[in-house]
């Protein structure tokens, strides 16, 4: 049920609150009328689901279900939908019913429209839901291993290795004689533990034909034998190095990675293949004497390459920083009280900006900070403030107030916002006092990033010349607002637009969720 009353015909038509208010004694169940109890009884007397809009027109109008069908399917048509309700008012007024009754349910009817769901529709989701919990509850491992493998694109890569990580689930690297096409599970060493070993398919630009290749002829003895035989190109050869894959052939990642270089070299003199190669057919890589990747290094490669901090979360690298501003984590978060103003911090799990009941544009926005996830909601009066810094930086460090609505639903009201990298830097160059002295200071329109008034104002001129074309289109609205109007008329965040070139995530790999309609 809780999967159909979270659609867009419900919340339009104000059956949320009613819903949870009646199904937990808060509130009497209210009917717009008694001849509507049956429909509405299992429902708590809201609207849910096409079922019972198709049963409320025909009651009220006396008609059949498949004429209350095609009533209900007209609704999505604006020219339809006046049709519909002369025709609905005149049959139930014909039916005794009174004025007020009849504009309550049309007001239901008109608002709930076509968009919900039938109760099959519901079924279909709500039975894989209920059996995904029950897998992710008894065999954690198995279930994120099914969820990478296939991806279902709501939630970035590294957010589900990241709560696979706070269940205990170990996680195996990507490895060339262990690791296959998708995702799977292994028993981890001397323990009955079952890990993650992490897919070959997610290393960014090997092709499938590569990765078969590589799969069907493990194991492989050497970095001579793995070159010959899975026959890798030179860049997926050198991102499988620097993510560890090739670890287990000796040298540490830059000695393989230069090793790879002789063997290119080699493979181009001698043509087909033939020819001496530089190394012998030895199991271990011979070392070269070059210094390894260091810890940041590694987790940079994972980031760029995989598209997730495998090795371990990356806010981990930002504890000692967060404890010195008095950071809540997302764990403790769960403690705080209603109205507290909280610092919280983590790396951009998802951005969104849906629309509203009350017409406001608000930025929503899921931090993960490796002990669990914050939810954050910017509203009108902090995008000034806070909208450039949301959209565009993936580290952030927000000020906020907590909101409690019941004992599970929490979030943080966002004031204030910072990147996170940007104030780590200020921390290494300038000491924790500039940083306080940083978050001390109000912001410009970038909020709380330093960014210059003024070369904002140019870029956004600059930005608004050639871009009618699909792109949007900047625009003042009354009271010196932006507006942002794409061709086919959907608004966008009025600070969407905002990124500075050069300041897009270093991997090039998108590493959080955003709907349409935000900048990302």
């Amino acid at each position: 049920m809780d999967i159909s009353l979270f659609r867009p015909g419900p919340v339009a038509a104000d059956m949320v609150r009613p819903f949870i208010e009646a199904r937990h004694g808060r509130a009497p169940v209210r009917h717009p009328h008694e001849d509507l109890a049956g429909v509405l009884g299992e429902t708590y007397g809201v609207v849910v689901f096409h079922e019972q809009l198709i049963e409320m027109v025909s009651v009220m109008t006396g008609c059949d279900r498949a004429k209350a069908d095609q009533a209900r399917r007209a609704l999505s048509d604006p020219e339809s939908q006046e049709k519909i309700r002369v025709w609905f008012a005149a049959c139930a007024a014909g039916r005794s019913y009174t004025p007020e009754v009849i504009d309550r349910t049309w007001e239901i009817i008109k608002a709930f429209g076509s968009y919900g769901f039938c109760k099959a529709h519901a079924v279909a989701f709500a039975v894989p839901t209920y059996q995904s919990a029950w897998l992710k509850a008894h065999h954690p491992a198995a279930f994120y291993a099914g969820l990478l493998t296939h991806d279902p694109g709501m939630y970035p890569k590294r957010l589900l290795l990241a709560d696979a990580r706070r269940r205990g689930v170990p996680i195996l690297p990507v490895d060339v004689n262990r690791s296959s096409a998708v995702h799977r599970i292994e028993l981890v060493s001397n323990s009955r533990i079952w890990g993650l070993r992490l897919a070959l398919a997610d290393v960014q630009g090997i092709s499938e034909a590569e990765t078969a290749r590589i799969a069907q002829g493990q194991p492989y003895s050497s970095l001579l034998d793995f070159w010959r035989r899975a026959r890798p190109s030179r860049p997926v050869a050198e991102r499988l190095a620097q993510v560890g894959a090739l670890d287990a052939f000796g040298g540490n990642r830059r000695d393989l990675l230069l090793h790879l270089a002789e063997l290119h070299r080699a493979r181009r003199a001698a043509g087909s293949g033939g020819g001496q190669l530089p190394l012998g057919d030895g199991r271990r890589t011979a070392r070269a004497g070059l210094p390894d990747l260091d810890e940041a290094e590694r987790l940079s490669a994972e980031l760029g390459i995989l598209g997730m901090d495998t090795s371990r979360h990356l806010m981990v690298d930002h504890e000692t920083f967060l404890k010195e501003l008095g950071v809540v984590s997302a764990k403790r978060l769960r403690d705080a009280g209603h109205g507290e103003t909280v610092l919280v911090a983590g790396a951009k799990a998802a951005t969104q900006t849906p629309p509203v009941r009350s017409g406001q544009r608000v930025i929503f926005t899921t931090l993960d900070d490796g002990t669990g996830l914050v939810d954050l909601a910017f509203f009108g009066d902090s995008h000034a403030a806070c909208a450039h810094t949301v959209f565009h930086s993936w580290l952030l460090l927000v000020r906020g107030v907590v909101q409690r609505r019941g004992p599970r639903s929490l979030s943080v009201v966002g004031a204030a916002a910072w990147n996170l990298a940007e104030l780590v830097e200020l921390r290494r160059e300038g000491g924790l006092d500039a940083v306080s002295a940083r978050l001390a200071t109000p912001g410009g329109e970038g909020g709380g990033d330093g960014r210059d008034k003024d070369k904002d104002k140019d870029k956004d001129k600059d930005r608004g010349k050639g871009a009618g074309e699909g792109e949007g289109v900047p625009g003042e609205e009354p009271g010196g607002g932006r507006r942002i109007e794409l061709s086919t008329g959907y608004q966008l965040n009025p600070w969407a637009d905002l990124q500075p070139p050069g300041e897009r995530a270093a991997t090039g790999r998108k590493l959080w969720h955003q709907s349409p309609g935000s900048a990302g």
